[in-house]
């Protein structure tokens, strides 16, 4: 590990004051966002690390194939996406710190940034950590990830043209899924716990024009249904009469929220409701030279190509703040 500890000298690099041992950018995550931020600060001549405990890419490193990202026609392997945005960055000197951040203190200047492995002080800080889907939390779940049980309508919808498949959720991500899926799957069945959507009013009316959508209320998916190692169907409990039913399905779309990675954060940065870090499209947070990129700020859509836009601009908005 290198020793980036303040060592109490100065330099001058591109127009940017600088202290020795201390990071111009410390980046938390390596996914999209971050390395996109990476890539920018390192070409704007920053001292730059990219802090990320596991095989860098996030999310995106774990998808096996993607067709909504612009520049693929023929769809991308979401591995070798996020290995060619690392090399990318690292071709312009970003650094790769292999540590989970564990805490923050951003009341100190410069901010410390803090890993099981020591501390490293940045004049700028780039969250970048991103967000996970809530599970359902059942048996083959995870064994079924990429084999019919998907989290991301809009990356995976067109793996099941033709087939029946099954959404949970009940607020405007799921009710979305279900619109999306209805014009390439064959029949689309929304399951909800309750007797009617979170969604906003204008999703009901769509849904209730849409043939091909089966509306389950009051119902709740119990267990998944294997074949050959794939999905097969979703048994669900009618929750008012306990009955079960199977729902024979190709694909199962879980739409029942997301669960941002900020606990390490510990009310270092101000939160949404739902533990978002409140961030508007310039990234910037309540503390100066601090900013949210990608999927962990608030925001509408929370897509691969918005969190490298994301990065962007962060890095962007980050190298002005320190030239000043």
């Amino acid at each position: 590990m290198e020793d980036w500890t303040c060592s109490g000298g100065t330099r001058q690099e591109g127009g940017v004051r600088q202290e020795e041992g201390v990071l111009d950018m410390a980046v938390i995550g390596a996914g999209p966002a971050g390395l996109t931020a990476g890539l920018y600060a390192a070409r704007a001549g920053l001292d730059v690390a990219v802090f990320e405990r596991i095989t860098p890419g996030g999310q995106l490193g774990q998808t096996e194939h993607m067709e909504n990202y612009p520049g693929f026609p023929e769809g991308a392997n979401g591995f070798d996406l996020a290995f060619a945005m690392k090399q990318q960055a690292d071709r312009f000197g970003a650094r790769t710190v292999s540590e989970e951040v564990t805490a923050v203190d951003f009341t100190q200047e410069p901010k410390v940034v803090s890993t099981a492995f020591g501390e490293y002080r940045a004049r700028s800080v780039v969250i970048a950590t991103g967000a996970r889907s809530r599970r359902l939390g059942l048996e083959l779940e995870e064994e079924l990830q990429g084999r019919g049980v998907s989290y991301c309508a809009t990356c995976d919808g067109n793996f099941f043209s033709g087939q029946d498949v099954v959404v949970v959720g009940g607020g405007n991500t799921a009710a979305g899924d279900a619109i999306y899926l209805s014009r390439i799957c064959r029949k689309v069945y929304l399951v909800h716990r309750r007797d009617k959507l979170r969604a906003t009013a204008i999703y009901h009316k769509r849904l209730e024009d849409l043939p091909n959508v089966e509306f389950v209320w009051d119902a709740a998916p119990r267990a998944l249904v294997a074949e050959d190692g794939r999905l097969a169907g979703v048994r669900v409990e009618m929750l008012k009469t306990g009955e079960m039913r199977d729902i024979a399905c190709a694909g199962l779309f879980v739409a029942v929220g997301t669960q941002p990675n900020t606990e390490f954060l510990d009310g270092a940065l101000t939160l949404d409701e739902t533990g978002y870090i409140v961030a508007g499209e310039s990234g910037r947070t309540a503390i100066p030279g601090v900013y949210a990129a990608g999927d962990v700020r608030t925001k509408a859509l929370r897509q691969v190509v918005t969190a490298v836009s994301d990065g962007a601009v962060c890095a962007e908005g980050a190298a002005e703040f320190l030239a000043v």
